[in-house]
């Protein structure tokens, strides 16, 4: 018998069960309805923005009109004294000559003094509208805050809802009907061909249903071009042999009836969907790996132990399939004819290296690269480095350094010999002329050293607000000393008790706290009672710009050193590290990682967490993402204050390094705390 070549003829019909298409067409409800309102509350935040705009413009006129009535003012104040000595030396002369008229610098005295009065009266109305529009701007810029947030929590629902809609999209059931014909080998017996046939069916089945699957998708054109990273896979539910037959030409035709269940790789979804890899967290292990799974290019071979073809003499024609050994897993990553191994990119070998030594506030260099002060953690690539450790008034140590594997060095400085050209740093020299009990204990939070450098400030990778750009390159010409944590509630307090100090909380009405997606103002909460649960160690919040600014100061004359408020530039620049991502890890937010809200941590939309919970960044920094934004130094240019870093009820896209909110200086919340910076 001529062997004829291999010709095949597949129709297929997808036929999704009824609830999978009620679940389909809920999960698209609830997408297009996040989406709906995403565009309402964008609308509403752009609305605000063009209003703020209109504010703040019409806040500059008003202090224009203002510096106006002021220069008038002095003018006015000028006439009048010229005026009122005109006519008191008119009055001197009535004396010896009665004659002399003194009604025209009567009348412009009086002129004088009613200008100057209205000019008054109108400063103070100015002081007054001016003022009004400044609350009218701190209740915009609350709004927007909150717009802000409530967008940002919108578009993680959706990309959850869109993640669970791609879901279950992949897991439909349906059913396929297979025509499929063979030329029986010469060699073969029928019920082999018969088998080979029902085999090469089925193959074509599972291809089929996986490709439907795909072109079924409602985000086809993004997942597509994926489609060799998706982990589709398929598990055949039941099948069938509907009719089959020999011709005399020595050709096989079945037609086969497959019911089927897509599944995909769960850890692949949000790659396909270009989403953070947390929203697919809570998804368990996918199905590939199990007993049973092959690839579904052609031409694979089933073993007997994944499908049982029934005798095509007995007179039932049905496939019997078993159960896991039960259910065959076909697994399709490629639409081509052969599956192709991802590489995954080498990880370079890093090492942890701590650094210890014997002195307080010193400035370590790793291959002349400033990298803070001891303690001091850092991952290096393995490799041979020059550390060297400096203190004014010591001697430096340093040291050529292998790292191969985690190690610690242990420091030994050495104090110089005390002379007229080596000074006893101030930090650690008591003036003899004062007193002992003028020495301050008060405990202050650890300073790291941040080294002098440049970098790039703002919206680095595209997914920012507008007031993150344009990006601009920006210098720090000398390394300055930052507190290595937030502010806490046990050094705040002890300013407190030195000082009698009350804060714009405790003087006004409150604080606020978030409620329903919005600030709302809690007369009773404020540094002590923020509205949930705290201990000396966990982040001072609900105080006010001028409250921070106030610590600051008191802390400089406690210990003789200027404390102060990081500008904008020295917090960006110190909170990146050395990194160009949105996070100091990476550009996504991952788990557990930080206080932010949705981030996975036991604190996450609850409360703050004591600080230094986290692993630090590069430079020894702390909660620089999450836990509570911090308050900068206000810009001259600048009507509000701006606040970054994110919190622990906040979005963790509003947690990113380059994220700014501008606020009022008197407004304070328990999501905003501070940190300050030590000038060297």
């Amino acid at each position: 018998m001529r062997i004829a070549s291999l010709s095949f003829l597949v129709s297929a019909t997808l036929m999704a069960a009824s609830v999978t298409h009620d679940a389909w067409a809920q999960d698209t409800a609830t997408v297009n309805a996040i989406e709906s309102e995403l565009s309402v509350k964008q609308a509403e935040l752009d609305n605000y923005t063009q209003i703020l705009d209109k504010h703040l413009s019409e806040e500059t006129r008003l202090q224009a009109q203002l510096d106006m009535l002021r220069a008038r003012s002095s003018d006015l104040d000028k006439e009048k004294n010229q005026a009122l000595d005109a006519m008191n030396d008119l009055y001197r002369r009535l004396i010896d000559d009665p004659g002399i008229d003194i009604s025209d610098a009567q009348t412009r005295y009086k002129n004088s003094v009613m200008e100057h009065k209205k000019n008054k009266d109108d400063i103070t109305l100015q002081l007054a509208a001016i003022a009004s529009h400044r609350k009218d701007i701190e209740q915009i810029r609350v709004t927007k805050h909150t717009l802000v947030n409530t967008l940002e929590n919108l578009k993680d629902q959706l990309s959850t809802a869109r993640v669970e809609r791609l879901r279950n999209e992949f897991t439909r059931e349906g059913t396929l009907e297979v025509d499929h014909t063979i030329n029986c080998k010469r060699t073969e017996t029928l019920a082999a061909c018969e088998q080979r046939g029902q085999q090469m069916a089925l193959q074509k089945a599972t291809k089929r249903f996986v490709d439907q699957l795909f072109a079924n998708l409602t985000e086809h054109r993004l997942v597509e071009p994926k489609r060799n990273l998706a982990g589709a896979q398929v598990q055949v539910i039941n099948s069938h042999v509907v009719s089959s037959a020999f011709s005399g030409q020595g050709n096989y035709s079945v037609n086969l009836s497959v019911t089927m269940r897509g599944d995909v790789n769960n850890s692949r979804l949000c790659s396909l969907l270009s989403v953070d890899n947390r929203f697919c967290a809570e998804y368990g292990t996918p199905l590939a790996g199990a007993v049973g799974s092959y690839q579904a290019n052609y031409p694979p071979v089933y073993t007997d132990s994944q499908l049982n073809f029934s005798d095509p003499q007995t007179t039932s024609s049905n496939i019997q399939v078993s159960r896991l050994s039960t259910q065959p897993v076909i697994e399709v990553t490629s639409s081509s004819d052969t599956t192709q191994a991802i590489p995954k990119p080498k990880k370079e070998l890093m090492v942890q290296l701590t650094l210890r030594s014997n002195v307080y506030d010193d400035e370590v260099f790793i291959n002349g690269v400033s990298y803070g002060s001891t303690k001091l953690s850092v991952k290096l690539p393995a490799g041979t480095y020059d550390i060297e450790i400096r203190k004014l008034g010591y001697k430096p140590f340093k040291k050529k350094v292998t790292v191969r594997k985690a190690r610690t060095i242990n420091a030994k400085l050495v104090k110089k010999p005390e002379s007229i050209a080596v000074p006893t740093p101030e930090s650690e020299q008591v003036n003899s002329q004062t007193p002992p009990n003028m020495i301050s204990q008060t405990p202050v939070n650890e300073v790291v050293i941040v080294p002098a450098g440049s970098f790039k400030m703002g919206d680095l990778v595209g997914n920012g607000l507008a007031n993150e750009r344009p990006v601009i390159e920006k210098v720090l010409s000398s390394s300055y000393g930052m507190q290595s944590k937030e502010v806490t509630i046990g050094e705040f307090r002890a300013f407190v008790e030195s000082t009698g100090y009350q804060t714009a909380a405790e003087k006004s009405r409150g604080c606020a706290y978030y409620k329903d997606g919005e600030p709302v103002w809690e007369l009773d909460y404020n540094w002590q009672t923020p509205g949930y649960q705290q201990a000396e160690n966990f982040p001072v919040v609900c105080v006010s710009y001028d409250d921070a600014k106030a610590y600051a100061n008191w802390l400089s004359g406690e210990h003789g050193q200027q404390y102060r408020l990081p500008n904008e530039v020295e917090w960006e620049y110190a909170a990146r590290a050395g990194t160009t991502s949105e996070y100091p890890w990476g550009n996504e937010i991952g788990k557990s990682l930080a206080n932010c809200g949705w981030c996975g941590s036991e604190w996450s939309n609850k409360s703050a967490a004591p600080v230094g919970e986290f692993s630090p960044n590069h430079y020894g920094l702390y909660d620089t993402v999450g836990n509570v934004w911090e308050w900068t130094q206000k810009r001259a240019s600048q009507s509000g204050v701006t606040v970054r870093g994110g919190a622990w009820n906040f979005a963790p896209s509003l947690a990113r390094v380059s994220t700014r909110l501008e606020l009022a200086t008197d407004f304070r919340a328990n999501y905003i705390g501070f940190r300050l910076v030590r000038e060297r």
